[in-house]
């Protein structure tokens, strides 16, 4: 995973990964078939940590759901590698990438509509939109990491530190909102309206 988030996939060799893991090309070829099936198993442990982990971890992800600082931040700073290969793989417009993509967008809104259905998040009509969109926003300094290292001064944006200031900041918007009245929202429904006359 830190090979492709790195260089991305079409850019990786089997004998590159086979270096990193000081074994054989062989031997990753005898244990995975080929590079697009250990992109494969990349994208199966992405889709597992976003549903909650392995049995190995499962524990600091639910500290980290429930709010607890210590396994929250383990989580993240294990989910760096996956937030590096995230950013290569949707980058390169793959079939896979695009299947990856549509699975991050169902767990998202399976997990929007539990909330939904605990209290913790507000009802929308549009379910299905508000999972795309929600993924799309988090997803984004991923697909703009240069500029956005720029942007903030930091070196690397994968990195702890600067992934808690961009998502408390992300967090902050999701809870607290940024506009402090509805003009923007009843500009939009009045659009919505009069093209719907």
């Amino acid at each position: 995973m830190e090979r492709f988030g790195r260089d991305g996939v079409n850019r990786v060799t089997v004998r590159a990964i086979a270096a990193d893991a000081g074994v054989s090309p062989a031997l990753v070829v005898h244990h995975f078939g080929s590079k697009e099936a250990l992109r494969r198993e990349c994208d199966a442990y992405v889709v597992a940590m976003m549903r909650g982990g392995g049995a190995d971890d499962a524990d600091e992800w639910a500290e980290a759901a429930a709010g607890n600082a210590r396994g929250l931040s383990r989580t993240l700073a294990a989910a760096a590698p996956v937030r590096r290969y995230l950013a290569r793989a949707f980058l390169d417009g793959s079939p896979e990438a695009a299947a990856l993509f549509d699975e991050i967008v169902d767990l998202t809104e399976a997990w929007l509509a539990e909330g939904e259905r605990e209290g913790r998040v507000r009802p929308t009509e549009h379910p299905r939109t508000r999972a795309a969109v929600y993924v799309t926003y988090l997803l984004a300094p991923l697909a703009f990491d240069e500029h956005v290292v720029r942007v903030l001064g930091v070196e690397d944006l994968h990195g702890i530190d600067a992934t808690l200031r961009f998502s408390r900041v992300a967090l902050e918007i999701f809870t607290r909102g940024i506009f402090t009245d509805e003009r923007a929202l009843d500009a939009w429904d009045a659009v919505r309206k009069e093209r719907e006359s």
